[in-house]
């Protein structure tokens, strides 16, 4: 049985964020040591093909297609070694690798592109968007936890890319995910929304923190907006979540009720910030703010927090 995205409900609002259009079976409880070779041999199996910070996308007239044939994905060299098992899409196994390929040799119909392009401009379908966050989160953890945390020694692939066991001691070691908070600020009819120095031009967002251990997602949210801009914080209401494979977290996303107007920014963290009445929010979410100022692109968790504050006032 596959996946479809209508499964969902659709007042669901997580349904609508970047990177959550996956469509993959990952067959948790199924996947064998093997699945991987299995998956190789079918000529059905389709390679996402993942190098230097980019992925391979074949040009096509109206949209970019990420998905390789096994056939296809030969060409580029995929490395057997690291080489992963996403699940099935539609019945056939879908794998992702990484491609020793070099860049400069492509041809014209196929392009490197960096991920956050891929993302923020729409230039592959939106299931193979949630794919591609599942590999590069995936493979990004193995190349960062290839040796053992209790002995050292370097681990050793299982369950097609889902597990790492040590051959010395017998730990095992399994992905991570790391939980951020990300929280739309609000007292009455404004909110509060700042930026970082990398943040581009005219671009204001919500406040953003990691989850610590021992945390729950609320005090994490008062924590975060505490620290970074002195605001006590009363209600908070979860809303939706984002995976955001940067390298392999899960954006918890939340409204906040700020219980004071008086705040003093976190320099070290923010460039600038301030409240924001709903009406010059709507210009931002629109891209007509009179100074130039915006919200991150439409498909980022935040985009979606912040509209769905805009709209819940109309």
């Amino acid at each position: 049985m596959s996946f479809r995205l209508y499964d969902v409900p659709e007042a669901e609002a997580s349904h609508f964020v970047g990177f959550a259009g996956n469509r993959i079976n990952r067959h948790a409880e199924k996947r064998s040591d093997d699945v991987v070779t299995v998956a190789l041999a079918d000529a059905n199996t389709r390679m996402l093909l993942i190098t230097q910070g980019h992925v391979l996308v074949a040009q096509g007239d109206d949209i970019g297609n990420a998905l390789f044939s096994i056939e296809d994905a030969a060409a580029f060299l995929p490395n057997p070694n690291r080489t992963i098992y996403l699940g099935m899409q539609d019945e056939t196994p879908v794998l992702a690798t990484f491609s020793d390929t070099d860049l400069a040799a492509l041809p014209e119909t196929i392009k490197a592109i960096e991920y956050r392009p891929v993302y923020t401009q729409g230039l592959i379908p939106e299931d193979q968007l949630g794919a591609m966050a599942q590999a590069v989160s995936l493979l990004t953890w193995h190349e960062n936890h290839r040796f053992c945390g209790r002995c050292g020694t370097e681990t050793v692939m299982r369950d097609g890319g889902y597990r790492r066991t040590c051959p010395n001691c017998d730990a095992q070691h399994f992905p991570r995910t790391d939980p951020v908070a990300i929280m739309m600020v609000v007292r009455g009819d404004k909110c509060l929304l700042a930026r970082g120095a990398h943040f581009g031009p005219g671009m204001y967002s919500c406040l953003a923190g990691f989850i610590e251990p021992g945390e729950t997602i609320e005090n994490a949210v008062r924590r975060e907006t505490l620290e970074e801009t002195n605001l006590p914080i009363g209600r908070v209401v979860y809303h939706a979540s984002q995976p955001w494979p940067f390298p392999y977290s899960l954006m918890i996303g939340c409204h906040a009720e700020a219980l004071c107007d008086d705040y003093t920014l976190d320099e070290a963290e923010l460039e600038a910030g301030r409240w924001f009445t709903r009406d010059e929010v709507a210009l931002m979410l629109d891209r007509t703010h009179p100074e130039g100022l915006m919200t991150p692109p439409p498909g980022a968790i935040a985009a979606h927090l912040i509209r769905s504050w805009v709209e819940s006032g109309a």
